[in-house]
């Protein structure tokens, strides 16, 4: 019984997304994003084991990059960048506000009342 709801809670996702942490975007560790404003760092935890068993490595990734971009929100910062890799269940991220930079190659477009506007993954 145990590892059966360990094996289940391992397939869970915890983190729920805050009101507008969507529209905050994760760029790849690669150096600071040209023309931002660092809003400062955060610093994110989540259980990477539960009893025994390892949780999905790529699970607990997404909670805590998703956790950083709940705590962007607070920060005024629309961007955030994770400063190393996930070292057990806890990760830094660095806070960044680009404003309309941040399309990059394309301005930004406010979005029609009742649509929705994407944005591309990756940084």
């Amino acid at each position: 019984m145990v590892m059966v709801s360990a094996l289940v809670a391992g397939g869970c996702t915890w983190v729920d997304m805050a009101p507008g942490a969507s529209s905050v975007r994760v760029i790849d560790g690669s150096g600071p994003p040209a023309g931002c404003e660092k809003r400062g760092e955060v610093e994110v935890t989540v259980k990477n084991k539960v009893a025994f068993y390892e949780r999905n490595q790529l699970r607990v990734r997404e909670e805590l990059e998703t956790l950083a971009r709940n705590e962007a929100i607070g920060l005024q910062a629309d961007t955030v960048q994770p400063m190393g890799g996930p070292m057990n269940g806890s990760q830094r991220f660095a806070a960044w506000r680009c404003g309309a930079r941040r399309g990059a190659t394309a301005p930004a477009v406010q979005p029609a009342t009742g649509s929705a506007q994407t944005y591309p993954i990756g940084g």
